[in-house]
């Protein structure tokens, strides 16, 4: 598609919008030279008849008057544009010879009125992005899209983050930052939000039932009386004592599980709480038990099992990354395309996301406005600098000469009724 300059061409194939507007400018044109011609030729035929008419000195007084307005307004009109009849006349074609000028100028105009941090500010708040990104994100074509582009980047990001040292750069802050950690007081904390509502007695269940099972495990009694064999006198073996004493030893253990395990308030439960509230305590306040947490969480960190199990976990990632990245059922797009739906259905019905999303928008956007702006003013500058002369003025003078036109209608209008002012004026005071 031709430019509007292009397309302005005379030689060219005007464009329809353009074609009228040369068409009305040739029409305008025309008729503001047959009303000069006409002025002229008034102002003859009322200067011949005079003599016989006087009153035709009015007439020829105005027509004389509109023709010299005619011509003066027609010659600062086509100066605008080109040298009247060719002379070198100065001051005159100012737009093509000054279009450095203009161009400079109009760069400037668009930076200080059109990229001014006010305007461009107002004028993206009235865009909403997120929305925007919203309906974009909500499509599960576009969301599919996305999640393949994505993917295709996530291997060669973990090949980056390798090549680049920050993998060991990491490890190394965050094995700092769990240096820095106080192992007792956070276990204490841990152990404290896990008592709360007595949770802790489920584990007490746990090892009531442990103990049940081993008090009807056949080996494990066989194993016990052979124990209590071997501590009995042996006079007591013959009248089978161990026999004895493991039945009641059994029988007053299952009773006792059986109590506790049946109240919720039975003293043994209590002494455990007791238990686990002393320990708790401890870890929280004991220089002693912090010494050692701290001992055994930096043993802990410096052992080569850790970091081959942190080596083996990266790569174990790696190359589930890579293997699913190939796949036609991608776990990671699929899960990637699910994540964009979704995050674009809650940006859709969340009001205050939606306004920092656009805040962060707008700053981003005029920030990078304000950055770039005198490269835009150049920009401008630059392009019409490159204008044909012939073609700049054209186009200028398609869009507003028929306006300009008009100024030759005023001008002999207003000039007609100057004249005839002074033509009565003429009369009255010079002539008596």
């Amino acid at each position: 598609m031709p430019s509007a300059i292009e397309s302005a061409l005379p030689d060219g194939i005007p464009a329809p919008e353009d074609a009228h507007k040369l068409a009305a400018l040739r029409r305008t044109k025309a008729i503001a030279t047959g009303a000069l011609a006409l002025c002229v030729a008034v102002f003859a035929l009322a200067k011949y008849f005079e003599p016989v008419w006087p009153w035709l000195s009015f007439v020829a007084a105005f027509a004389e008057a509109a023709t010299i307005g005619g011509i003066a307004d027609w010659y600062a009109v086509v100066a605008l544009f080109r040298r009247p009849l060719g002379l070198p006349i100065p001051h005159t074609a100012i737009i093509p010879e000054n279009r450095n000028r203009i161009a400079d100028n109009l760069g400037r105009f668009i930076e200080a009125n059109f990229l001014a941090p006010g305007p461009v500010r107002d004028k993206l708040r009235q865009v909403d992005f997120a929305a925007l990104v919203a309906d974009w994100l909500t499509g599960p074509d576009r969301a599919a899209g996305l999640s393949r582009f994505v993917a295709r980047l996530v291997p060669q990001t973990l090949t980056a983050l390798e090549g680049s040292g920050l993998r060991d750069f990491i490890k190394q802050r965050m094995q700092d930052e769990i240096g820095k950690v106080k192992v007792a007081p956070l276990a204490a904390d841990l152990l404290s939000a896990f008592t709360e509502d007595r949770r802790h007695q489920k584990l007490f269940d746990e090892f009531i039932k442990v103990v049940g099972r081993f008090l009807n495990d056949e080996q494990a009694l066989a194993t016990m009386r052979e124990r209590i064999r071997e501590e009995l006198p042996s006079l007591f073996n013959l009248f089978r004592a161990d026999a004895y004493l493991l039945k009641k030893i059994v029988a007053s253990a299952g009773s006792l599980l059986e109590e506790v395990r049946a109240d919720a308030d039975h003293p043994t439960r209590l002494e455990f709480d007791r238990f686990v509230h002393r320990f708790i305590e401890r870890l929280r306040h004991s220089k002693d038990y912090a010494r050692r947490a701290e001992k055994l969480k930096l043993d802990l960190l410096a052992r080569p099992e850790v970091a081959e199990f942190a080596q083996d976990v990266w790569e174990s990632t790696r190359r589930f990354v890579e293997q699913d990245a190939k796949a036609d059922d991608s776990v990671i797009r699929r899960h990637l395309a699910s994540m964009f739906v979704d995050i674009g259905r809650h940006l859709g019905t969340d009001p205050q996301i939606r306004a920092d999303m656009n805040e962060g928008f707008v700053v981003a956007l005029s920030s990078f406005v304000e950055s770039q702006k005198s490269g835009v003013s150049t920009f401008i500058a630059d392009q019409v600098r490159r204008w044909d002369l012939v073609q700049l003025t054209r186009l200028i003078e398609i869009n507003i000469g028929r306006d300009l036109q008009y100024i030759r209608f005023n001008g002999m209008l207003i000039g007609g009724l100057a004249g005839v002012i002074l033509h009565v004026a003429e009369r009255l005071f010079l002539t008596g």
